[in-house]
């Protein structure tokens, strides 16, 4: 599972979540890579990382999105995506969510495209 594109590596983050695969997920990032976990947390790294997405896995999400524009300059991008997850809190109550992600993707030197910043909450 690699992309080959910028919107490729944010549709197959998106599929990953939703089938609970967190390593995954996790394969998608950069070993360094930033991710904003919730307005006013950013994580960093792969550990960091991975345990933000177990929280997100844990709701047992269906997360989709539609990419809206990519801007390409050499081998880093910019993703906006447009996102909904819905799933079901610990307690069984109904969650839902979404946003307008702002994703920062780089291509790496075997040519699969890796997130390197992660914002799902980058139009807020």
């Amino acid at each position: 599972m690699t992309a080959s594109t910028p919107a490729e590596a944010v549709e197959l983050l998106a599929e990953r979540i939703s089938a609970r695969d967190v390593e995954g997920a996790l394969a998608l990032y950069e070993p360094a890579a930033a991710f904003r976990a919730q307005p006013g947390e950013v994580v960093t790294g792969a550990e960091a990382i991975r345990n933000a997405l177990v929280g997100f896995t844990a709701l047992g999400p269906r997360l989709e999105g539609t990419v809206e524009r990519v801007l390409e300059s050499g081998d880093v991008a910019l993703v906006f995506n447009r996102w909904t997850l819905e799933g079901r809190a610990p307690d069984g109550a109904p969650v839902a969510m979404g946003g307008l992600s702002a994703d920062v993707i780089r291509r790496q030197p075997d040519g699969r495209w890796l997130v390197a910043i992660d914002d799902p909450w980058g139009g807020a």
